[in-house]
């Protein structure tokens, strides 16, 4: 049961061989036994996962359903709920409590999707391997010892450990990809703009993109089917006409060319990852693909760039967080000043801190011309290389991150090594492209086989071909069907 496929879950929930209500319980019951170890989730409300469940049964009962009613999805923290906490892994939102519901989870209720709970995540999105979380860190299913990847480590980690039946996510610089990567799963970060960003709370309002993260390319595009659509109250959501993700899966990939940027087969990358990643290019040759090389020359700024960027962009977009409205404040101070200190001393993280003073740093007078304009202008180069890259392939191939799971406190104290997770994912957020990673293999580390993802990146807007590039390769190989030991 746990280990089906949307579809599949949909076609039992219609024939009526389960109810939700039953399915739900069952991910419920996982979740009491594993989620005090893994720690996945942060808030669990099974009186009101059961409530949704009901009502999506009377929904199957009424022939009124889609292909997700019923099924249970869990959702990142980092989307507002009506009447659930929801924290954005940070203490400052301890006990926030929605009063609305973010777009995203208005579009799976209104699918008729049951909502299993919010689950952790680094703060602010800020991490790349779910330890900045104030409610503590994720753990890998496959390896308990090593990270599960940022900053959507715990829907990674639910979706692995069969904790849900799919979840959302956030990718603001590879927050989607790289966990899933890590965990043995797909996710996608779709065209910027795709997805509305109303309810859900900003790091970087012109990087952060809502996806799905789900076992196979076709759950992926079920997913995409619900989430996305134009939405009049976020500015940067695009009016485009409503796609069928599901269209082009089984179309064949006869003549579609793959390009592989030399600069993501370069020093930094390692060997076992490098093995596996040429392995899935070698199955997608014999799919029919052609194999171009290419060149994306500014790679290598890509993380100076983001990290000028992103800090810059927090630093306003948590400004909000002042202990006045909601959110953390003091229990003690003298005056106003004092209170706005103390309460954001108190209420954010380490990581966080650090990226508010990076961003206020360039943002000030005298260093926003040499900084942060000058990441702008490199940050067009980037967008550029790619335009030039589409132009000889149809899609993007290469490794999602340099490395498997890494273990737990390896990197907390060299934070440049951590930002370096996200060398192959960062450029795709500076372009606003689709970029999307599924299972390629496993490489051994200490007697323990670790996923390894490869990541697709596509031209605005072409989820559609993506989805089928990456089910192509599923139809073939079952690495994405495989379970961590003991799960």
């Amino acid at each position: 049961m746990i280990n089906k496929s949307l579809k599949q879950l949909g076609s039992m929930l219609q024939a009526k061989e389960i109810s939700s209500v039953e399915l739900t319980q069952e991910y419920l019951n996982r979740i009491a036994v594993l989620n005090p170890e893994i720690n996945a989730y942060i808030t669990v409300d099974a009186d009101n996962t059961l409530a949704q469940a009901k009502a999506a049964d009377q929904m199957l009962a009424s022939g009124k359903s889609g292909a997700l009613t019923g099924i249970p999805i869990a959702q990142k923290d980092i989307f507002v709920a009506k009447g659930w906490k929801t924290t954005c892994g940070s203490k400052m939102l301890e006990t926030f409590i929605g009063p609305y519901n973010a777009n995203v989870i208005e579009r799976f209720d209104a699918a008729g999707a049951v909502n299993l709970g919010k689950t952790n995540m680094d703060e602010f999105a800020m991490g790349s391997s779910n330890e900045t979380s104030y409610f503590g860190k994720v753990q890998n299913p496959w390896d308990r010892s090593r990270v599960p990847g940022g900053s959507s480590g715990g829907s990674a980690a639910a979706v692995a450990a069969r904790l849900c039946a799919a979840a959302t996510g956030t990718d603001t610089g590879g927050s989607i990809r790289q966990p899933a990567s890590l965990c043995g799963l797909s996710g996608l970060k779709p065209t910027y703009g795709l997805v509305s960003r109303y309810g859900m709370i900003a790091f970087a309002s012109s990087l952060d993109q809502a996806g799905p993260m789900a076992k196979s390319c076709e759950d992926m595009a079920l997913m995409m089917n619900v989430m996305t659509g134009f939405d009049e109250r976020d500015s940067t959501s695009l009016q485009r006409e409503k796609e069928d993700y599901t269209r082009d899966l089984n179309k064949p990939l006869a003549g579609l060319k793959v390009g592989l940027p030399k600069e993501y087969f370069a020093e930094g990358l390692g060997a076992d990852v490098a093995k596996v990643v040429e392995g899935a290019i070698a199955e997608y040759r014999k799919l029919g693909a052609e194999i171009v090389d290419i060149s994306l020359p500014n790679t290598m700024l890509s993380i100076p760039v983001y990290y000028v960027l992103a800090p810059a962009e927090a630093s306003s977009n948590l400004s909000r967080f002042d202990g006045v409205r909601y959110g953390h404040r003091a229990a003690e101070y003298t005056d106003l000043m004092d209170m706005y200190c103390k309460s954001r001393a108190e209420g954010f993280g380490a990581e966080v801190k650090r990226r508010i003073l990076i961003g206020t740093y360039v943002l000030s007078a005298g260093y926003y011309d040499a900084y942060y304009l000058k990441a702008q202008q490199i940050r067009r180069l980037i967008a550029q290389d790619f335009e030039n890259a589409f132009k000889q392939c149809d899609i993007i191939m290469g490794p999602t991150a340099p490395s498997t799971a890494f273990k737990a406190g390896e990197k907390a104290d060299d934070p440049v090594s951590m930002y370096l997770q996200d060398i192959y994912t960062i450029a795709v957020n500076l372009a606003g492209l689709p970029g999307m990673s599924i299972p390629a293999g496993f490489a051994e580390q200490e007697g323990k086989p670790l996923p390894v993802g490869i990541q697709v990146i596509g031209n605005y807007f072409d989820e559609a071909r993506m989805l089928n590039v990456g089910h192509a390769y599923q139809q073939v190989t079952d690495w994405h069907l495989q379970m961590p030991e003991g799960i």
